[in-house]
């Protein structure tokens, strides 16, 4: 069984506010990196990524380059 030290699904705007894109964010335990897949909110671009792992953490689309911002979730934890 894999052990993460962070994971996290959430569901993202575009820039009318509209619910349209989703990311899948996980770091392992042991790595620096973050493995990613979105859907961008704004074109609808589907990719996986590995990037370093730090806070804050963002991923610009690869096709239209909209930031998606992962804000840290106030109060849960």
């Amino acid at each position: 069984m894999q052990k993460f030290r962070y994971i996290t699904k959430r569901v993202l705007q575009n820039k009318k506010g509209e619910e349209k894109g989703k990311i899948l964010v996980v770091v392992r335990v042991g790595s620096d990196d973050a493995e990613v897949d979105y859907t961008c909110p704004e074109c609808q671009h589907s990719s996986h990524m590995v990037k370093p792992w730090k806070r804050p953490f963002s991923v610009k689309c690869e096709k239209c380059g909209f930031l998606m911002r992962l804000p840290k979730l106030k109060g849960k934890k």
